[in-house]
């Protein structure tokens, strides 16, 4: 019987632990509890409460191939090796500047 008493004791010692906001250290030190009982009793409560987790829910999906890249690059070689890839449509006087500044 005395035993049955204890381990009510103890689940309500972890019940309040996990209200405290305390770490287990600081609740066994202002509590006067050693910090391996505490733990053990803690871990004990965590492992036998409902998980609070929401249950997975799977849905239908349906595999499809990638399309094929639509945009194409463009790309000017500088006479100094440097390489410029732009996308069709880009202005071509922001391309000429720049192939000019890497020129210099």
């Amino acid at each position: 019987m005395a035993k049955q008493v204890e381990k009510r004791e103890w689940e309500r010692v972890a019940e309040a632990f996990e209200a405290s906001g305390q770490t287990q250290r600081e609740f066994a030190l202002a509590h006067g509890v050693r910090l391996s009982t505490l733990q053990s009793w803690v871990y004990r409560a965590r492992r036998s409460a409902p998980s609070r987790a929401e249950a997975v829910r799977l849905l239908p999906v349906q595999v499809a191939t990638t399309p094929a890249a639509t945009e194409c690059l463009l790309e000017v070689m500088a006479a100094s090796g440097a390489r410029v890839r732009f996308a069709v449509g880009t202005d071509v006087a922001y391309v000429a500047r720049l192939v000019a500044a890497l020129g210099r």
